[in-house]
Order: C-alpha cells, then sequence, then structure tokens
C-alpha cells in the first residue's frame, strides 16, 4: 500500500496543467514559448494573468494531494516524503514525456499540508529574493536554502540530507537559468523584453 500511495503521488504531481492550459486554450505548447518552462512563471510570461492563477492553484493543489495522501488513507509514510514524490512528478511528469516544471508550485501545496511554519519562512524568503535580485530563479533556489535552514531548528522536521538534495535538485531544474545569468542574458521580472514572449488569448 506504501508504494501505491507514492505511486499516485507522483502520477497527481504528473498531470501537466501549464502545457494543458496551453494546449487547449491558447493551441500552443508552452515548453516551445517564453523560457519554455511549463510552470506557473512561464505561464504568466506567456499566456498573462488568469491562465497563470490557474496554472499555479491547480499546481499547488497537486502539491496538497501528494502530501495529504498518507493522512487520507492512513498510511504510515510522512507526507513530507509524498509530497516530495508530487514534486518530482511535477518535474518529470510521465504523462508529458518528463518535460516538467520547475518545483516551486508544488512545493508550496506540499509544505501547506506538511509544516505552515516552514511555508511561511519559505515563501517570505522567496519572494523576498525575486525582490531584491528581481530573478525569479534565485527564488526559487532559495526555496531549498531556507526548507534546509528552518529544518535544522524546527524540532519537527529535522530532515537535513533531504533538503541538501533538494537545494541540489533545485539548482539542476535552474542550471539553464544560471547559465543564462552568468552570460548575461537571463532576464529578469520587471525585463520588458519578456512581453513580446506573450500570446495573443485564444477561449481563455
Amino acid at each position: 500500500m506504501i508504494w501505491l500511495i507514492l505511486l499516485a503521488a507522483y502520477l497527481i504531481g504528473s498531470i501537466p496543467t501549464a502545457l494543458l492550459v496551453g494546449k487547449y486554450f491558447f493551441h500552443v505548447d508552452i515548453r516551445d514559448h517564453g523560457s519554455k518552462n511549463p510552470g506557473a512563471t512561464n505561464t504568466l510570461r506567456v499566456m498573462g494573468k488568469r491562465a497563470a492563477t490557474v496554472v499555479l492553484l491547480i499546481d499547488v493543489a497537486k502539491g496538497m494531494l501528494a502530501a495529504s495522501l498518507p493522512l487520507i488513507f492512513n498510511i504510515p509514510v510522512e507526507p513530507l516524503y509524498a509530497g516530495l514524490i508530487g514534486v518530482i512528478g511535477h518535474c518529470f511528469p510521465i504523462f508529458a514525456g518528463f518535460r516538467g516544471g520547475k518545483a516551486i508550485a508544488t512545493t508550496a501545496g506540499a509544505l501547506l499540508i506538511v509544516d505552515f511554519g516552514m511555508f511561511l519562512a519559505v515563501y517570505v524568503t522567496f519572494f523576498a529574493v525575486i525582490f531584491v535580485s528581481k530573478y525569479v530563479f534565485m527564488g526559487s533556489i532559495s526555496v531549498g536554502i531556507a526548507m534546509f535552514i528552518y529544518s535544522l531548528f524546527s524540532p519537527d522536521i529535522n530532515e537535513p540530507l533531504i533538503f541538501t538534495a533538494f537545494i541540489i535538485f533545485l539548482i539542476f531544474l535552474h542550471r539553464s537559468n544560471l547559465q543564462n545569468f552568468f552570460k548575461g542574458i537571463e532576464p529578469k521580472i520587471n525585463d520588458k523584453k519578456v512581453k513580446g514572449d506573450r500570446l495573443p488569448p485564444k477561449n481563455f
């Protein structure tokens, strides 16, 4: 039953929200536009606020549901583990050729179930880093670092090895952003050039 719960968490995470919104409402593969990332940030960049809001809410819900599975079925699996499996599904979705998003919204959903205090600390850090640096990818990588630091002081969720691995995982997911940053071509969140990536709405 434990393996079925973890498999279900992965499959829930694998639902390719941004890809589906792009396909059915804009008739495009979002992985061919903007930053080519099928997540909420690139959805905002390419398809606008309404589409991005839908993608964000569903991706957060995926993380919440994945982390909740052990609680729903009373299975002896830490919600953190099920939530992180859901995040892996989001990043490497079986329903989208293993080309998925970069973990941030689904991680938020998982943390809402796992530890609300950690959620607040991590996402205050996320937005603060973006506000100061103007780079979304820096805020995204800071999520893993903030999770690690919080875990060192938390009596309830002390998993430094898992969070160290998660930092490495986030760096891997954002390797193209890091390469662009060092080349001086990574766009900032307020870069007016990204407006050229916006697609006209079809049915959304």
